[in-house]
């Protein structure tokens, strides 16, 4: 069924052009964003936005008087010929062609009211922040709604009047001559610039435009597993549109600083953690400070040997599925480096040279190969031989 859009305007079928743009100033100010924030006023207003402009479209008007959609994929109502709004096919080429193939009708004016742009601003956040999640307040340059005109664009008590230029066409029509015959091509007014209308007395404020520059804080609600690059939607926190219309979408896109000890690879985690050499023979319980977790008692085992790694389970990053919800977390890989000492006393050489003589380790041996048939070294003299 095709949607009412003279009832979604609260105006009957017989209603004029300015009839039509009252009925939706009044609604848009009672219902944009700015001024209601409720979900059911932010569905109303792109309800009636959208009844607006399809209303101050001549062609799709007719469409809707036939009892058609024209936003319904060309579908109309009852099973109805798409064409059959249309006399014939000089009709059929202006509604396809437009005032360019000679002696057609325009598109009409275009509606001063248009969805505002999206924003993009970056956020730097610690690997700490990406880690727990954060609410962070931005401060946004961007446009806002007019708080004098309410979008209007009017000064208090001033008027719309039809553009003397155009008769409230938006666009003006020239005729040329060529070997095709004559050929009529139409562009926008210059001076109502397209809209159909002037604005006689602009508010002082926004000159017209109904929105203003501005710097507004915004609170973004990051979630935890964010990661460098990624964007955050912040829906309706983009610009508001010229005459008021629908704000954008702002997008934090993230900029994840590095960290002094530990290094993100996707959901994992990776740090390095010194032990003397001592440590490492004996064995030890070392305190760690994770990212998340707090201090960590980490169990070295006896003989643990220099690059060993560690693999603590579950106690990376959380993992940020597309849905924005964390479906659990990834893994943190110690990495642990023997310190060799550098510089010892005489005391501690002798110590040192006491345990290598009871371990028999006086001097150094050339690791085997791994073949019980000789060593490296056998074989390629067995070779030269």
């Amino acid at each position: 069924m095709a949607r009412d859009y003279y009832g979604i305007l609260g105006v009957s079928k017989n209603a004029t052009d300015q009839e039509i743009k009252r009925a939706y100033r009044k609604l848009a100010r009672e219902l944009h964003p700015d001024v209601n924030p409720s979900e059911d006023a932010q569905h109303r207003f792109s309800e009636v936005t959208t009844a607006y402009e399809v209303l101050s479209d001549p062609q799709k008007r007719k469409v809707v008087d036939l009892g058609g959609d024209p936003l319904d994929n060309g579908a109309s109502a009852g099973g109805r010929d798409p064409f059959a709004g249309f006399g014939g096919l000089g009709d059929i080429m202006d509604a396809f062609f437009g005032a360019a193939t000679g002696g057609g009708r325009g598109r009409g004016p275009r509606s001063r009211v248009q969805p505002g742009s999206d924003a993009l601003i970056r956020l730097s956040l610690t690997l700490e922040e990406c880690a727990t999640g954060v609410d962070k307040e931005i401060a946004v340059d961007t446009a806002i709604l007019c708080d004098r005109c309410r979008g209007a664009g009017t000064a208090e008590g001033g008027t719309v009047t039809t553009c003397d230029t155009c008769g409230g066409q938006g666009e003006i029509q020239s005729v040329q001559r060529s070997f095709l015959g004559q050929v009529v091509t139409a562009r926008p007014c210059p001076v109502c610039r397209g809209f159909g209308e002037v604005i006689t007395d602009p508010c002082q404020q926004c000159g017209g435009d109904g929105r203003v520059r501005a710097r507004r804080n915004v609170t973004a609600k990051i979630p935890p597993g964010v990661g460098d690059g990624m964007r955050i939607r912040l829906s309706g926190q983009g610009e508001v549109g010229p005459g008021g219309g629908p704000a954008g979408d702002l997008y934090v896109e993230i900029d994840e600083a590095p960290h002094e000890v530990f290094v993100r690879e996707g959901n994992d985690l990776h740090c390095h953690l010194r032990i003397p050499m001592t440590s490492a023979a004996l064995g030890a319980t070392v305190p760690l400070e994770t990212l998340v977790d707090g201090v960590q008692d980490i169990d070295i085992e006896p003989g643990t040997q220099p690059s060993a790694e560690l693999l603590l389970t579950g106690m990376g990053m959380p993992r940020l599925r597309s849905s924005g919800r964390v479906d659990g977390r990834g893994d943190l890989h110690v990495h642990i480096d023997v310190v060799v000492p550098t510089k010892l006393d005489e005391e501690q050489a002798e110590l040192l040279r006491q345990l290598a003589q009871i371990r028999g380790e006086e001097a150094p041996s050339l690791a085997g190969n791994g073949h019980k048939n000789g060593g490296l070294f056998s074989k390629l003299r067995a070779k030269s031989r």
